[in-house]
């Protein structure tokens, strides 16, 4: 086995967080800002790229931190080791509520495509890579363009869903429709395609937009109730434009004052 071996527990319901055990010499490797406590013990270094080629020169750590550029992370990924003698414990919080979800590249063939926001943390020798679209479609009108993210390897790989995940199990042929934004990530045999709503009405006034992804089996796929997406634009839809607390917020009328200048959203 290539990557290291972890053992973990995930704790928590709405706002969960995955708790990692490392033997000594064992790490893990995770995006900046997804850290949330460790025991005494374990060392944090920054690193380029993900780690999984450090043996292989300066030219390595260049080519997989460059990787990293273009799905739009930092050049960067922190690894946690345990350095101390007894097994020690480190967690990892998700952005946002939701679920995390723990992927055995081993037990579905090495290879996991996600979104780019989904990656929380993976065992150190996991691969954090990207994914090119094939498909010219599929990359201009898929919600996460060209390039998705790819997590190769043998180890566990720990990913985000926002809201509540669901996972879906397709047999050869079966095909799934799916908001492109409600992907979390699907198995490396699965068939991603985008296809076109169609329609006037529901090309000007259906407010799903113009494309859903298709996915045909076999393989697996996760899907979120509530891509990050969704929750910011709601939020940005409601909140006052002017900088100050809506009128109708904790007024006797409440949304009546609102509706009734036109401020209502």
């Amino acid at each position: 086995m290539n990557a290291h071996e972890i053992d973990y527990q995930i704790h928590g319901e709405e706002m969960q967080f995955v708790e990692i055990e490392l033997d000594p010499q064992e790490s893990v490797v995770a995006e900046s800002g997804s850290f949330m406590m460790m025991s005494d013990g374990i060392k944090m270094e920054t690193i380029f790229g993900d780690g999984s080629n450090q043996d292989e020169g300066v030219l390595g750590k260049l080519f997989s931190a460059g990787k990293r550029l273009l799905t739009g992370e930092s050049l960067f990924m922190t690894v946690f080791s345990n350095i101390g003698m007894g097994k020690k414990q480190i967690s990892f919080a998700s952005p946002y509520p939701g679920k995390i979800i723990p992927i055995d590249l081993s037990e579905i063939g090495g290879k996991f495509i996600c979104q780019k926001d989904a990656f929380l943390c993976a065992a150190k020798g996991v691969s954090v890579g990207i994914e090119f679209s094939k498909r010219l479609g599929r990359g201009l009108f898929g919600g996460e363009g060209f390039i998705m993210e790819k997590l190769e390897g043998d180890g566990l790989a720990f990913v985000h869903a926002g809201g509540t995940m669901s996972k879906k199990v397709l047999f050869s042929g079966e095909i799934l429709k799916v908001d492109t934004g409600c992907i979390v990530g699907f198995t490396k045999d699965v068939d991603y395609d985008i296809e076109f709503v169609g329609g006037i009405k529901n090309t000007v006034f259906g407010g799903e937009g113009l494309f859903f992804a298709t996915l045909k089996g076999p393989g697996t796929v996760y899907v979120q109730s509530l891509p990050f997406s969704r929750l910011a634009g709601r939020v940005l839809a409601l909140a006052p434009q002017t900088g100050g607390k809506r009128r109708g917020e904790g007024s006797i009328l409440g949304g009546i004052g609102d509706l009734l200048d036109g401020d209502n959203r």
